[in-house]
């Protein structure tokens, strides 16, 4: 719904400012035209990945399940070190791991059919919900760690 909403926004935009009007005179003088933002993601994008791939072990709140699938709230796995953050979800993660004093051992999945995309949109996602605040994951960054 979100992306319907952001589409239809640019979509107006570009038609009051005329970016789908033929060239006009004043482009032959050397005036130029407003440029129009493509609207390429939402920021439902993530939570949307999240939703279908993620909240069923890491809850909806970020909280996870005591013992078994570790909290996203907070956590260095999370807020830290990007490269290992996507390679967890690339490759999934089977170590039982300690966190806040907590043992968590449940096996995650490689969920690397995903695109760049969205892994790099629900990872963002993550980082910036729960709690959370830190900088975004790009495609690209998540293109080049798949590379590797």
């Amino acid at each position: 719904m979100n992306r319907i909403l952001a589409l239809t926004i640019t979509a107006l935009l570009a038609l009051t400012t005329g970016a789908f009007a033929q060239k006009s005179p004043a482009k032959k003088a050397g005036v130029a035209k407003p440029k129009i933002a493509v609207v390429t993601s939402s920021p439902g994008d993530g939570k949307a990945v999240y939703v279908q791939n993620c909240l069923t072990c890491h809850q909806a709140d970020g909280g996870g399940v005591p013992n078994m699938n570790p909290p996203l709230i907070k956590t260095d796995y999370v807020l830290g070190d990007k490269t290992r953050l996507i390679n967890i979800v690339l490759h999934g993660f089977k170590e039982r791991v300690e966190i806040e004093g907590e043992l968590y051992n449940n096996i995650m999945p490689a969920l690397n059919h995903l695109t760049d995309k969205q892994i790099a949109d629900v990872l963002t996602y993550v980082r910036n919900n729960f709690g959370n605040k830190a900088s975004a994951i790009t495609p690209a960054e998540v293109k080049k760690t798949r590379g590797k």
